[in-house]
């Protein structure tokens, strides 16, 4: 058991070796750079890796993952993560992802206390606030539970809109989407909430930057 880390080098090993059978060229070109056209802001949860859910290759996608995939004003973190992917990589689209049964987001219903992260769920919390009343409204604890989940993924994506980053690429008519999506880890399928913001006349204006 201590050392069960072990079958990861052993896993990379493996993979190094296929991929080199299946393109003899694949280490030398990704080393070249990377030119991904998306940024995934998602769960740090296990089960949703960002590019085997959709199919994508090292190199397409580039990745920030948090607990409930959250878009806090004052995580540094994310928003270095942000400024990256949209000022310097390009991105033309940011894909904000949730899934169905995240831990952090059934934590955020209840009142349980956790220790640290409950600092973090407080920011989940208030997304609860701001929908409690179409959320309180569902007597079923999962149905509010999946909403809840929608929901949240919605307010992160209106965040991305609010943040100076965002709005500065599209001044720059730069072409930068916004989306929100959750993934069902149940059967693996992920349901596009078509919630997209392109530009500014998406955002309430009391949000907008001056020039």
């Amino acid at each position: 058991m201590k050392r069960s880390y072990l079958k990861l080098l052993k896993n990379n090993k493996a993979w190094v070796a296929e991929q080199n059978r299946n393109d003899p060229n694949f280490f030398k070109e990704l080393a070249q750079g990377q030119n991904p056209e998306y940024l995934w802001i998602g769960c740090s949860d296990s089960r949703v890796p960002a590019n085997q859910i959709t199919g994508t290759k090292s190199g397409e996608v580039f990745v920030h993952r948090n607990i409930a995939n959250m878009v806090v004003h004052s995580d540094m973190n994310m928003l270095s993560v942000l400024s990256y992917a949209v000022e310097v990589l390009k991105v033309k689209h940011i894909i904000v992802c949730g899934h169905y049964g995240c831990g952090g987001v059934l934590a955020a219903m209840g009142n349980k206390q956790f220790g640290l992260i409950d600092n973090w769920l407080r920011h989940i919390k208030d997304v609860y606030r701001l929908h409690y009343k179409e959320l309180d409204a569902l007597a079923d604890k999962e149905l509010r539970a999946r909403r809840f989940v929608e929901v949240n993924v919605i307010q992160q994506v209106y965040d991305l809109a609010k943040t100076s980053i965002v709005q500065n690429a599209w001044r720059k008519k730069q072409p930068l989407h916004v989306h929100g999506w959750v993934y069902d880890v149940k059967d693996g399928l992920i349901k596009d909430l078509k919630v997209s913001f392109t530009g500014m006349k998406d955002l309430h204006a009391i949000y907008h930057f001056e020039k």
